[in-house]
């Protein structure tokens, strides 16, 4: 019975020691996926920052037409290029938290901290997401009400349709505003939804490690 005994206790210490060299060699790997996964969301940030200043200033010099229509729509340049400053400058400090994450990730060297900061960079990114399909859905209101009340022609002509056909219009500006609301909630579902989910798993995995 004693040398029984003996070998359970054996088998417990090995089993403890081998636990012990599997969290020694799963954390550093966990860490340098975190760290990667969270700067693999900077860039796509910053490239899509990029391509939406590309988007709205490229017609702003090239079309005249593009700048007589903002100007009816805004009634300023001013107020237009106030919007966008400020836009751009929320999606700034989003970007400027990412990569602070990405920072705080890669110095960590313990898990809760970076179990904290895979946390904290999961909230980034959702209300990263949740402001901009928020300012989609509001700048298509906004352009759908000015481009039928501002435009001369449209205008008359809303003064000449019933109720009923008012309320299909409105009906259809709203589906349109909707979907591509949509369009863009897949675009962040496939791109920035992937890295999450994958920086989620890293998250799980952590867990196991500190239980």
């Amino acid at each position: 019975m004693e040398g029984l005994d003996l070998l359970k206790k054996d088998w417990n210490r090995q089993d403890k020691n081998q636990k012990h060299l599997s969290q020694n060699e799963i954390y550093p790997m966990l860490h340098k996926k975190s760290s990667s996964i969270v700067k693999t969301l900077f860039y796509i940030s910053v490239a899509e920052l990029i391509f939406w200043i590309l988007i709205n200033t490229i017609p702003l010099f090239t079309s005249i037409e593009y700048r007589e229509k903002l100007n009816m729509v805004y009634g300023s340049p001013f107020i237009f290029t106030a919007i966008n400053i400020l836009s751009y400058g929320i999606i700034l400090l989003f970007i400027y938290l990412l990569f602070k994450s990405h920072q705080a990730i890669s110095v960590t060297d313990n898990a809760k901290k970076l179990m904290k900061s895979i946390l904290k960079t999961r909230k980034i990114i959702k209300y990263y997401v949740l402001y901009n399909l928020t300012l989609a859905f509001i700048a298509m209101s906004i352009g759908f009400y000015f481009g039928l009340t501002k435009n001369p022609e449209i205008a008359s002509k809303l003064y000449k349709i019933t109720n009923s056909e008012k309320l299909i219009m409105l009906s259809i500006v709203l589906i349109s505003t909707a979907i591509f609301v949509f369009i863009i909630w897949i675009f962040y579902k496939l791109i920035y939804g992937l890295l999450l989910k994958r920086l989620n798993q890293n998250y799980k995995e952590l867990k196991k490690i500190e239980i």
